[in-house]
């Protein structure tokens, strides 16, 4: 019997690499109250869903002080930390989440040359 042979579906959507355009993200984002750290993660991040990722995405905060098990079953030992629930893999970021080349980079909507050439660097 001979294999199937399967059609790459995916385009170029907003930056996307290999995304259909129906995917959805489900982000976890967990900060310490409203330090001005965690503030700044929050705004950056919604910025970056609001550019890339309009209508295709569930940002869930999550204030580590007011749930400690949710914090403590994630394994979260620095905050902010944005964990990529879906589309797998999951991945984990920490910080203020202001570099945003890196977290588009993480989320897979730009591929490892668009990113090396937003940063100077040449493959």
């Amino acid at each position: 019997m001979k294999p199937k042979s399967f059609k790459n579906p995916s385009r170029k959507i907003h930056g996307a690499v290999g995304k259909p355009s129906a995917e959805k993200y489900c982000l976890r984002l967990f900060v310490t109250g409203t330090t001005p750290k965690s503030l700044r993660a929050i705004t950056n991040i919604k910025l970056i869903c609001e550019a890339h990722l309009k209508g295709r995405y569930i940002l869930e905060v999550v204030d580590i002080y007011q749930q400690p098990a949710l914090a403590k079953k994630e394994q979260i030992i620095a905050s902010p930390t944005l964990i990529k629930k879906l589309p797998l893999p999951l991945r984990k970021f920490i910080g203020d989440m202001t570099n945003t080349d890196r977290i588009l980079l993480g989320l897979d909507l730009c591929s490892t040359n668009e990113f090396a050439e937003a940063n100077g660097k040449h493959k």
